[in-house]
């Protein structure tokens, strides 16, 4: 089994905030989170989709930006199987990005799941697949007026005005009806020593709270001691 299955597998009991709690004890900014970025599919922010994998990165560039590079072949077909399709769609651009034929294409290919920082559109199509789909909105209107792809597998910038983060490829991507997680794959493994010994501390804590414990002082008794990574 390749590290990257490896950690996926391992990763799999866990939501995005377990893993976002381990990459605020890493020092990442924020934990790795991506705002604005929800479920549109298989359903609107309901049920326990879950999609993790290695990032596999799309860049559109501003269909008058000559200068940026072209690729040879369209994307959707070079999409490995059990990655995140990550679509990075340039700052406040109308048009979706991303539709219903690469979702087909996507599963096809088995694909994990695609994230949309942007717009995606045919978001009926998307649920007929009981493809999951994160994004940040809805749109009508196909990217080709306004934009096109410039590079493929390569680092991008995540659009936020509050902080700066860049999704690399085979960087793991976490979402789920919490929001979407990117965790960088040089941390990978230390995040996955982190998280399961603070996950068993939170069960245990919310078992004695059930019971009439006071948070307080539970919470020092279990989450106290946790471990960090043998690394640091």
């Amino acid at each position: 089994m390749s590290a990257s299955k490896a950690i996926v597998k391992a990763l799999q009991p866990y939501t995005s905030c377990d893993v976002a709690d381990a990459l605020i004890k890493l020092k990442v900014p924020h934990g790795g989170f991506l705002p604005g970025l929800t479920m549109w599919s298989p359903k609107r922010q309901e049920g326990t989709t879950k999609i993790i994998g290695p990032a596999y990165t799309v860049k559109y560039v501003r269909k008058n930006y000559e200068n940026e590079p072209k690729p040879a072949s369209h994307y959707i077909d070079t999409v490995p199987a059990g990655s995140v399709l990550f679509i990075s769609a340039p700052p406040k651009m109308i048009n979706a990005c991303y539709g219903g034929l690469m979702s087909t294409r996507a599963q096809y290919s088995g694909a994990a799941g695609s994230i949309i920082d942007g717009r995606l559109r045919d978001l009926q199509e998307h649920r007929d697949l009981d493809f999951p789909v994160f994004a940040k909105e809805v749109g009508t209107t196909a990217p080709a007026e306004v934009a096109r792809v410039s590079e493929v597998n390569s680092p991008v910038r995540f659009n936020s005005e509050e902080q700066e983060t860049h999704i690399h490829p085979g960087d793991i991507l976490i979402a789920d009806l919490n929001g979407v997680v990117v965790l960088p794959k040089d941390l990978a493994e230390q995040a996955v020593e982190l998280i399961a010994s603070q996950v068993e501390a939170d069960e245990n804590t919310a078992k004695e709270l059930k019971q009439g414990a006071l948070f307080d002082e539970t919470s020092k008794k279990y989450r106290a001691g946790l471990k960090w990574p043998k690394k640091l």
